[in-house]
């Protein structure tokens, strides 16, 4: 609760800035792409992040084309559009990132089906690497969200111009839980290896997906974000091999002039958890959550070159609360502390440096700390 009020407390406060309408203040990959103003005909996009990371103490560090990402865009007519996302990661692992279909009803009102991002939180429709501050995507969302989540499914987005508005609702498959007699959710990642990802997914029972953006001040982005459903399984006749999920999230973005702030929380509430890992094993807790709050001041250099310091802190608990006899693990409850330089060099390319330290609530737990360095490119 007190997480929850400290969000809504920071929410307030941006809209402190009231001015005037920022739709188009921020954007992705689609946004470009698909863009209203192109012409018929095909679109070429990519984003590409390459990183170094050394932990405090050790002798060696590790340097990784973490991803290199193909994005086309093929516009049929003035309705109907294509969009798909083809990531290389760490070189050798190929993945769909998005694969869907456009068809324009009119100007607030878009149809789309096939695989699509989950809208949940901020990093992970923006997921591209010049977009967030950290040579890393923050960890509330690889933890909690699970970034990048992405299913097949079909529903509708658009804007409600006369509220500022901007809507999704999407029907999709749902993370597995179980398969071939095994439980495939953990206490330690929650969620995260449940995704399909397109990947002859197996449906056991819809998921429900929504989202709201409110954009009626200028710089501001306020989001309100639902999902709710249930895991699926590949044998539906196996009692305790699916739990129920719902997901909240609130999220806000602010820029004025070189200032930019941002704040996000999740929180999954996560039913039959018992009954799972007695089946399974596992350790998957009833209650996940996160949040982050982040502070980044730009400096005008040379032309379009910028240098901009940030500030991020994170908390995030897989086993926030834990049902039956599993006691919560208290080496899961995190908090984070980031801070390190972006200096743009173009619209579209920077370089990165941060320091990570990492605690949990493990009595006498030392913090761990990292610095990492970076490319990071999109187009």
């Amino acid at each position: 609760m007190k997480n929850t009020k400290l969000i809504l407390a920071m929410f307030i406060s941006f809209i402190g800035f009231a001015q005037e309408n920022s739709e188009n203040t921020y954007q992705n990959s689609g946004n470009k792409l698909l863009n209203d103003n192109l012409s018929k005909g095909i679109t070429i996009g990519g984003y590409a992040q390459i990183d170094y990371n050394e932990p405090d103490g050790s002798k060696a560090g590790k340097l990784d084309v973490h991803r290199l990402v193909l994005l086309f865009g093929y516009k049929f007519n003035e309705k109907v559009s294509f969009l798909t996302e083809v990531e290389y990661e760490h070189v050798e692992e190929v993945y769909v990132e998005q694969a869907y279909i456009k068809y324009k009803l009119n100007k607030n009102v878009n149809v789309l089906a096939g695989l699509m991002l989950v809208p949940m939180g901020i990093i992970n429709e923006y997921h591209e690497p010049t977009t967030f501050y950290g040579v890393e995507r923050p960890n509330v969302d690889n933890s909690i969200v699970p970034t990048t989540w992405r299913e097949l499914g079909a529903g509708i987005s658009g804007r409600i111009d006369n509220a500022s508005l901007k809507y999704q609702a999407y029907v999709f498959n749902g993370f597995k839980s179980y398969a071939g007699e095994a439980g495939v959710l953990r206490g330690s990642d929650g969620l995260r290896k449940g995704r399909q990802k397109g990947a002859e997914s197996v449906v056991s029972s819809p998921n429900f997906s929504t989202k709201l953006d409110y954009y009626g001040i200028m710089g501001l982005r306020i989001g309100l974000s639902g999902y709710f459903g249930k895991t699926q399984t590949d044998d539906t006749s196996v009692e305790g091999s699916t739990i129920g999920i719902s997901m909240i999230g609130l999220d806000a973005r602010y820029k004025y002039n070189n200032l930019e702030l941002r704040g996000q929380y999740i929180n999954a509430d996560l039913s039959d958890t018992n009954e799972y890992n007695t089946l399974t094993g596992k350790d998957l807790g009833s209650k996940m959550n996160g949040l982050y709050a982040e502070i980044a001041y730009g400096f005008d250099l040379k032309g379009e070159e910028k240098l901009t310091p940030f500030l991020r802190y994170e908390k995030y608990n897989t086993h926030a609360e834990t049902e039956g006899s599993l006691v919560a693990n208290k080496a899961f409850d995190k908090n984070e502390l980031v801070f390190g330089l972006n200096y743009k060099v173009a619209d579209g390319a920077a370089f990165k440096v941060d320091y990570q330290l990492v605690n949990n609530a493990v009595s006498g737990s030392n913090a761990a700390k990292q610095f990492n360095a970076g490319v990071a490119i999109w187009f």
